[in-house]
């Protein structure tokens, strides 16, 4: 199996432990949603799209499990390094690129390195295009309108 695929595999099995209905199906359309925009965001940009895909896949799961969006990202690097090192799919510094776009994707309104960048736009993209009858958000106005731009939307 690829290893994005054995990714895959454990966080379906951890969003399956989720007992609302509705919250699970969320977090799996939220999850992939926005692993598949890290994907094409990241070959778009010549970097590497499994990384961005599997940084997609672990932004949120910290939430998902706890409930609680309180330091999410930080606490969500810590929880997808722990993952990440006991099912030993990347190396250390492929662990490091993974976790510091986890660490940093709620802080829309700076720049960070460019993974970063792509997993903060990926994220932008799912939650302004999954539901289009909602507001954009304030913070993600900006980067949702590059998005945009750069993709000839």
């Amino acid at each position: 199996m690829g290893r994005l695929k054995d990714l895959r595999k454990y966080v379906n099995k951890e969003l399956n432990k989720m007992e609302d209905e509705d919250k699970r199906i969320s977090a799996v359309s939220h999850l992939y949603g926005v692993s598949l925009a890290a994907t094409m965001i990241a070959k778009k940009r010549g970097l590497d799209p499994e990384l961005a895909s599997m940084a997609g896949m672990l932004h949120d799961l910290h939430a998902y499990k706890t409930g609680s969006y309180d330091d999410h990202a930080h606490k969500g690097a810590e929880l997808a390094r722990k993952i990440l090192g006991k099912l030993e799919l990347t190396d250390e510094a492929e662990t490091d690129i993974i976790c510091s776009a986890i660490y940093h994707h709620d802080d829309k309104k700076n720049t960070d390195s460019p993974m970063d960048e792509v997993l903060k736009d990926a994220d932008v993209i799912h939650h302004c295009m999954n539901d289009l009858s909602k507001e954009i958000k304030e913070k993600e106005q900006v980067r949702y309108d590059k998005l945009c731009e750069e993709f000839g939307m």
